[in-house]
């Protein structure tokens, strides 16, 4: 249930981005530099980060969105499940596993982060361009899975797989920002 007197009732996204075109179009084009642009992370491990991260949050909107995303691009769906039993028996990339453990301890205790939590993603082979752009990635995940579930986003799991399955792979976040400037909805 929305909790913006605006948008009584049931809401999505899309319509508390319309109603706010320059600040969604402005959080879209940051989203789109940091998930599409260059990156030694791939797109597909990049939209891991964010589900996961989502996850840990327990943004239920930001988790179902994210994950066919990650699908798309080639991440298999039951890395998910693995993730959420343990990161270490997880069938990921040995590369992948000191950043998900990053992300996780960013995301549920950012003040207890270590220099070794760094080194760590250093260590695995990833240069100072990966570790930022993972805490790029956690920190807008962070503001996102907040503001979905500050302004009330309804959270229909099967929905937000369509959307995300749909729309993301397709024409991206940039590309939402485009139909926000040119007054379109999804």
């Amino acid at each position: 249930m929305s909790f913006l007197p605006s948008s009584p009732g049931p809401t999505n996204l899309t319509e508390v981005m319309q109603q706010h075109p320059v600040r969604a179009t402005l959080m879209l084009r940051l989203i789109d530099d940091i998930m599409r642009g260059d990156s030694p992370l791939s797109v597909a491990e990049r939209e891991l980060i964010f589900a996961y991260g989502s996850a840990q949050n327990a943004c239920n909107f930001c988790y179902h969105s994210h994950r066919p995303v990650a699908a798309a691009f080639g991440i298999d769906e039951a890395v998910f499940d693995e993730l959420m039993i343990g990161i270490d028996s997880a069938s990921v990339d040995d590369r992948l596993k000191p950043i998900l453990r990053y992300v996780q301890k960013l995301t549920l205790t950012p003040s207890r982060m270590t220099q070794a939590d760094a080194d760590a993603i250093l260590a695995a082979g990833w240069d100072e361009q990966a570790l930022v752009d993972v805490v790029s990635i956690c920190a807008v995940q962070n503001f996102f899975n907040r503001f979905v579930d500050g302004v009330g986003v309804d959270v229909d799991d099967s929905t937000a797989r369509q959307t995300g399955a749909a729309v993301l792979p397709t024409i991206g976040y940039a590309g939402l920002a485009d139909r926000l400037e040119q007054g379109e909805g999804n």
